[in-house]
């Protein structure tokens, strides 16, 4: 019996213009090519996160929630890795921005909640600065809450607290001011916010500085000095950037709340409050909306709720 060798069966050579994929790649792990479609998803994400933070200085709310909601929903029932867990911590958070400027403080589906939620995942990430951010607006939330006291004592903190930039820090100082100057104690807050203003000027943030002016200009007015409470709004009026509905309402808010305290001026303060309100109704700022009823109730009779 005779034995005939085994001849190779002929195969095709692989051309560039071969649609078939070449038997190098076809023993690749598939995890290769779904690891690089995560990536390009990933990097997609991230993409639309910085797109978020435009639309919400723009005040561009339901374009915001609409790309949020886009990965919250893709990425609900699946296990991300680390770079997704990142990037997920960071859409709650811009989701808490979105609830905080719309006014919605409470409840499930409140800013509170998705911060929570942010500042979970940056503690199991291992991420302290993120976590001391989201402390940050956590205490934001408490002091349009009516919480004055407990976001005072966390701002106080957060001021003093080497995970946050000097920025954050001196809008923690700020803050305290705010909160202070809500609970009637507007000798101390005009001191705490002094001490921001010079934080800010040698940061060099002349948008934090005008700010500053606006919630000192308010903590004057809290003390019945209106002649120094007209002149740091129109600091604030002059030097602030009044480019995003947000800003020219709260502007247009403190200025009004200024006038209304002077019977000279009431007709005046009135008519600036109204044209804030249209604006606040326009793009859905419910507590502006709020704080400006607010204004409008304390001048009229009782104090009622404080503005920020």
């Amino acid at each position: 019996m005779t034995l005939r060798a085994c001849r190779p069966a002929k195969s095709a050579p692989i051309t560039h213009r071969s649609t078939s994929v070449p038997l190098l790649y076809r023993r690749l792990p598939r995890i290769c090519f779904d690891d690089r479609r995560k990536g390009c998803e990933y990097e997609s994400w991230a993409d639309d996160l910085d797109r978020v933070v435009v639309a919400l200085s723009r005040q561009h709310f339901a374009f915001a929630d609409a790309l949020l909601t886009r990965w919250l929903v893709r990425f609900r029932a699946a296990a991300p890795d680390e770079k997704g867990l990142y990037l997920l911590a960071r859409s709650h958070a811009l989701l808490g921005d979105l609830g905080r400027d719309r006014g919605a403080v409470r409840g499930p589906l409140s800013a509170r909640h998705s911060y929570a939620a942010a500042r979970a995942v940056f503690t199991q990430l291992g991420i302290p600065r993120r976590v001391a951010q989201l402390d940050l607006s956590l205490a934001v939330v408490d002091e349009m809450s009516g919480k004055l006291e407990i976001a005072a004592r966390s701002y106080a903190s957060l001021a003093d607290d080497e995970r946050l930039a000097h920025r954050d820090r001196a809008r923690a100082r700020l803050w305290v001011g705010t909160a202070l100057s809500k609970d009637g104690r507007h000798e101390y807050a005009t001191r705490v916010m002094r001490a921001a203003i010079c934080d800010f000027e040698d940061l060099t943030e002349p948008d934090d500085w005008s700010v500053a002016h606006q919630k000192l200009a308010l903590a004057r007015r809290g003390a019945g000095d209106l002649d120094q409470a007209l002149r740091f709004i129109d600091v604030a009026r002059t030097s602030g950037p009044a480019d995003s509905p947000m800003q020219r309402v709260r502007l247009d808010t403190a200025h009004g709340h200024i006038l209304l305290s002077d019977a000279a001026s009431r007709e005046d303060g009135l008519l600036v409050l109204d044209r804030a309100a249209q604006v606040a109704a326009q793009y859905g700022l419910v507590h502006q909306l709020r704080s400006i009823g607010s204004v409008k109730a304390m001048s009229e009779g009782p104090a009622g709720p404080r503005q920020r």
